[in-house]
């Protein structure tokens, strides 16, 4: 695929000495170019219409019906046809948005143009085809008897880098002449460059030879996406809403033409993809547009960072481009990321359309990783399904929207770990919630929201601000070295639906005050966690107050104890372990923790098995 803006015939001039004239300018017929990026938009919706037949009918329908070797290899076949339709659907909807965005801008130097046209016609002066312009001579002002002589203005394209000349023509006419030039000037040079920029960015839009789109393709690809991004700011993404609020988004989207929606997806499918308020379905087919982006920026560099979150996001397509088994929810893709430590965010079961909605949110140490991509992503699959056993549907989310503290000494540093990061994350946990209240299709959805280790400090940060965390029906803490107020009453939606599960051996769960901290700081830089819990002052179990606030597990905390398996000891035959930590959300080593909180994201939380508080 390849193209040329061909305004000016004079593509590679870089905007000098370029030949263009305003009589040309004023000739060219954007309608063409509309319409000719009407036709790559036909031709990328077939072939995304092609490959969302290939993922979810054959691919889902031979996965389901057939096995063996063959099978697989069919499969696999349908995949790699999958991914050129994919291709091709980015490439020309990336055509087709470079045309549009072409044709807006000299549109745009086509009405200046005219209205410097124009005002010479009604004022009896001459443009010329060089763009200067002829004025007459003046009766007012006569000198010796004679009307002041006529004259021409020359343009100047830019006439702020113009020094004065010192002279003024007494002319009236002169003054608005020398405007009109000037006018004609500007639209003409704008129009030329306008021309040479988009010139080299179709010539770009190209493919290789050959069926294969690999790494390298998806490598081009981004940098053809990050080019017409560029150039498309002032026709598309300036009317993004990115400051609106969860319901203006909603209803933004809701307004746009089929076209419209198109290009916004083709071309920004990294802000469509991440906006709170847009419809689920979009934002996942969305995102995974923008994964395939995002993959082949990540396989372009060879630095650390960018090899890890490779390596996650080739798990999560992994996964996304799986058939789901017999009662598995399927996967949307809600976010996705590379800023920072990463972004994912990803649902079990569509949340706009069922009853009731689940939100994860991880802890210490959580990143963009190949871990996470297995572990915590299964967290809420799990989640799912078993909420999924008590009737109504229920979507379970894993949500990494938010910069979590990272540390390799693991638990130690949680202990020192301030609230700025759960203050941050608590803002953008509070508008993804609002994105999923405003879009959701039930009246009055139930929503839950459950915070692990440090995510409980982020969930709480997320109560504080002004309105709560929106839609929100229940608060779920597991793991938690506190949420940052000391009473269940604080958190906005009612001590009574607010639900902690503290395993006996889980050491976060009792960390201690920072009062506390200092007093036993020595045994902890010399043994570690394991020291400081068996032997410290930090361990008080006398006091309720933990390292975030007033422990959520105690009674004067005031929140719904469920009861969770003890987990394995901190220190047993193997060494020190902190896995009593990292449980609650295993079906097999912890099932009473996962039921318990499958039915509260159920809605059944009247059906939960307490236990006494600390």
């Amino acid at each position: 695929m390849s193209g040329v803006g061909g305004v000016s015939g004079a593509g590679g001039a870089g905007g000098l000495g370029v030949a263009l004239t305003w009589a040309q300018l004023r000739e060219v017929k954007c309608a063409e170019l509309e319409e000719a990026a009407e036709g790559w938009g036909r031709v990328s919706n077939r072939a995304d219409a092609a490959r969302d037949r290939i993922d979810t009918r054959i691919v889902n329908g031979v996965g389901r019906t057939q096995k063996g070797e063959a099978a697989r290899a069919a499969v696999g076949r349908l995949r790699r046809l999958s991914e050129n339709f994919q291709y091709i659907y980015t490439e020309c909807g990336l055509l087709r948005t470079t045309l549009n965005s072409l044709a807006h801008e000299l549109k745009a130097q086509q009405r200046v143009l005219q209205g410097a046209l124009d005002d010479a016609a009604a004022l009896k002066f001459t443009v010329h085809p060089d763009g200067s312009v002829t004025y007459p001579a003046a009766d007012e002002g006569l000198v010796d008897g004679k009307p002041l002589a006529g004259g021409r203005a020359s343009g100047v394209p830019n006439p702020g880098l113009a020094g004065p000349s010192g002279l003024v023509a007494p002319n009236p006419n002169a003054a608005p002449a020398q405007d009109i030039a000037d006018r004609v000037a500007r639209a003409v040079r704008t129009a030329a460059d306008v021309d040479w920029r988009y010139a080299r960015i179709l010539r770009a839009l190209k493919a290789e030879g050959g069926l294969g789109v690999g790494t390298a393709t998806w490598t081009d690809a981004a940098g053809d996406a990050a080019a017409v991004r560029e150039a498309a700011n002032g026709y598309l993404e300036r009317g993004i809403p990115t400051d609106a609020s969860p319901a203006e988004r909603k209803a933004w989207w809701a307004g746009l033409t089929d076209g419209q929606r198109d290009e916004y997806l083709a071309v920004y499918p990294d802000l469509i993809g991440n906006l709170d308020g847009i419809p689920a379905l979009v934002r996942d087919a969305a995102n995974r547009d923008n994964l395939q982006l995002l993959m082949g920026e990540l396989a372009g560099r060879d630095d650390a960072d960018a090899v890890t979150k490779l390596a996650a996001l080739r798990e999560i397509d992994r996964q996304l481009r799986a058939v789901p088994r017999p009662g598995e929810p399927p996967m949307y893709l809600l976010g996705i990321g590379d800023e920072g430590n990463g972004r994912a965010i990803v649902s079990y079961g569509n949340p706009d359309t069922s009853r009731n909605v689940a939100a994860y949110v991880p802890g210490l140490n959580t990143s963009l990783d190949e871990e996470f991509a297995k572990g915590d992503l299964k967290r809420a699959r799990d989640l799912a399904i078993a909420s999924n056993r008590y009737g109504d549907t229920t979507a379970a989310i894993t949500w990494l929207g938010y910069d979590a503290p990272q540390s390799p000494d693991g638990l130690g540093s949680l202990a020192v770990a301030g609230g700025g990061r759960a203050e941050e994350g608590g803002r953008s946990f509070s508008g993804f919630m609002g994105g999923l209240a405003a879009t959701n299709e039930h009246a009055d959805p139930h929503m839950t929201v459950i915070g692990h280790s440090y995510g409980s400090r982020t969930v709480g940060a997320a109560t504080q601000r002004e309105g709560g965390i929106p839609g929100v029906d229940d608060i779920v803490f597991v793991g938690s070295p506190g949420v940052g107020v000391d009473s269940a009453d604080d958190l906005g939606v009612g001590r009574d639906h607010v639900f902690v599960g503290a395993a006996s051996n889980d050491i976060v769960t009792k960390l201690p005050a920072k009062e506390q901290f200092a007093v036993g700081a020595a045994e902890m830089l010399v043994g570690g966690p394991a020291a400081a819990y068996f032997f410290g002052d930090l361990a008080d179990p006398g006091d309720d107050d933990v390292w975030f606030g007033r422990d959520p597990a105690s009674e004067s905390f005031g929140a719904r104890r469920f009861e969770v398996g003890d987990g394995p000891p901190l220190v047993g035959r193997g060494g020190v372990s902190a896995d009593a930590h990292s449980q609650y959300f295993d079906p097999v080593a912890d099932k009473a923790s996962v039921d318990n909180m499958a039915l509260i994201a159920a809605g059944r939380s009247h059906m939960v098995r307490t236990e006494e508080p600390r």
